[in-house]
């Protein structure tokens, strides 16, 4: 019997408007009466993820950053640092494209320079990192850092900010979260060694955890599952990668998914 949930947010279980589907409630209503745990795991900031599901913030397991900080009631169960220099010298390496925006993920904040902060980047940090400052430089910045994140307002990310950062891919981890942003993070961390952790803490198996993806950070999460699933509006390597398909996040995929599990006497 499946335990634990745990869904995408953007492309995945929110729709076009970045909104939750409808129906939404009603669904987590029907897992919490089953004693299904539900966990977005999202690129998004924890804050942010908050945000999203004030209600239930103490009743989700929360992935946030690409799995680099995982919290459950308001307490840290997991989190992966980065080394300090490191992290300011992918920061520097991805300046060289004034084109870009930068941010510093850590864990208390979120950080762009006040030389790169305009109406474009702040449109960005109020749906992805909505506890963020503005400073003059990445330097003095004292919290620890488990992301760097980049994006490009073009949607050429690939393009325009991957191969700047491909130096730095035998040392730590750079993945493209979309179109429009690349995330960097620690070599031994993404959103499926975020998953077996929360595995080994709640003493659960892959065979009783789903998972619903759309892009290719979320290839390890839904490598850690038995019960992968794929969105129609999924990435070609996704759809080869899950098990199982579902509809797209404008057609409440996730849903869907959901209550396929639940048909199938999966779900209690």
């Amino acid at each position: 019997m499946i335990k634990l949930v745990m869904s995408d947010m953007d492309g995945t279980l929110l729709d076009e408007k970045g909104e939750l589907p409808s129906g939404f409630d009603d669904m987590v209503s029907q897992l919490k009466a089953r004693g299904i745990l539900f966990a977005p795991c999202s690129g998004r900031q924890y804050f942010s993820l908050l945000d999203s599901f004030e209600k239930y913030r103490d009743e989700f397991l929360f992935l946030a950053e690409n799995g680099t900080m995982v919290m459950y009631q308001g307490r840290e169960l997991f989190s992966s640092s980065m080394d300090r220099q490191l992290a300011q010298q992918v920061l520097a390496a991805a300046g060289q494209q004034p084109s870009i925006y930068r941010i510093f993920c850590g864990k208390q904040d979120a950080y762009v320079l006040a030389a790169e902060h305009d109406a474009v980047i702040q449109a960005e940090l109020d749906k992805y990192y909505t506890h963020s400052e503005v400073v003059d430089d990445f330097a003095q910045i004292e919290d620890e850092p488990i992301k760097a994140a980049f994006f490009d307002p073009a949607g050429n990310a690939a393009e325009t900010i991957y191969p700047l950062l491909a130096p730095f891919r035998n040392q730590l981890q750079v993945v493209l979260s979309s179109d429009y942003w690349v995330d960097v993070m620690n070599a031994d961390i993404n959103k499926g060694v975020a998953v077996q952790q929360v595995q080994q803490y709640l003493q659960i198996k892959p065979e009783e955890c789903a998972a619903f993806g759309d892009y290719l950070n979320d290839a390890e999460m839904l490598e850690a599952v038995d019960y992968s699933f794929a969105m129609d509006n999924a990435h070609p390597d996704i759809k080869k990668l899950a098990r199982f398909s579902t509809g797209s996040n404008a057609e409440a995929g996730v849903l869907r998914g959901i209550q396929r599990l639940m048909d199938k006497g999966l779900c209690g």
